[in-house]
C-alpha cells in the first residue's frame, strides 16, 4: 500500500476542486450612438459640349449628349428636379431659331460604387430648351419624386439641334444654364 502525505492529498484535492468548479465570468454592455449629418443637393456639368452638321441643302438635326452628375445627399427624401435654359445659338450676326434645341430623352444611372434609390421621373420628351438673346425662364427637364433619387447619379440628356437648310455656315455658340432644385 502506498501512503501519500496529507499535504499531497490536500493539494490534489484542491486542484481537482478548482478544475471541477466553473470559473466566474462577467458581461458588459455598451450603447453606441452616431450622428448622420445631411449633405447637399448638387449638380455638375461638363465645361463644353459640341455638335456638328454639314450643310447639304436639307434640314439637319445633329445631336449631342450632356453628361451631368447629380448628388442628393440631403438624407430627407424630398425629391428634386433639374432645370435648363439657354441663350440662342449665334455665329456673329447669324442665329439658329430659339426653338433649335430639344431634349429627346434622359438616362439616369447610379454612379459606380455607390448605393442609390433610382429617381422616378415624370417629365415627357421631346422638350424644347428655351432660348433667347438673354436666357429666358428655365424649364424642368428631369425630376425625382419624393423618396426617390437618393444618392449620386449620372444624368445624360440627349439633345438634338435643328439646323435649317438655310443656315449660314459658321461656328455657333450657346450657353446652357442648368440647376438642381429641391422638390419634384
Amino acid at each position: 500500500m502506498i501512503r501519500h502525505s496529507p499535504r499531497i492529498v490536500g493539494l490534489c484535492a484542491a486542484i481537482a476542486l478548482a478544475l471541477a468548479l466553473p470559473s466566474a465570468s462577467t458581461a458588459a454592455t455598451t450603447n453606441v450612438t452616431g450622428t448622420v449629418s445631411a449633405g447637399t443637393l448638387s449638380l455638375s456639368s461638363p465645361a463644353t459640349a459640341a455638335f456638328s452638321a454639314t450643310l447639304d441643302g436639307t434640314d439637319q438635326t445633329p445631336t449631342y449628349s450632356l453628361p451631368l452628375t447629380l448628388t442628393d445627399a440631403r438624407g430627407g427624401g424630398l425629391g428634386w428636379n433639374t432645370t435648363i435654359t439657354s441663350t440662342q445659338f449665334t455665329s456673329g450676326p447669324n442665329t439658329l431659331p430659339t426653338t433649335a434645341s430639344t431634349i429627346t430623352g434622359v438616362t439616369s444611372a447610379c454612379v459606380s460604387g455607390s448605393t442609390c434609390t433610382a429617381p422616378t421621373n415624370s417629365n415627357t420628351y421631346p422638350l424644347t430648351i428655351p432660348a433667347a438673346t438673354v436666357a429666358p425662364a428655365a424649364v424642368k427637364f428631369f425630376n425625382a419624386a419624393a423618396s426617390t433619387g437618393l444618392g449620386k447619379f449620372t444624368l445624360t440628356p440627349a439633345v438634338s439641334v435643328s439646323v435649317p437648310a438655310s443656315t449660314l455656315a459658321g461656328g455657333y455658340a450657346s450657353t446652357l444654364t442648368l440647376a438642381s432644385v429641391s422638390g419634384p
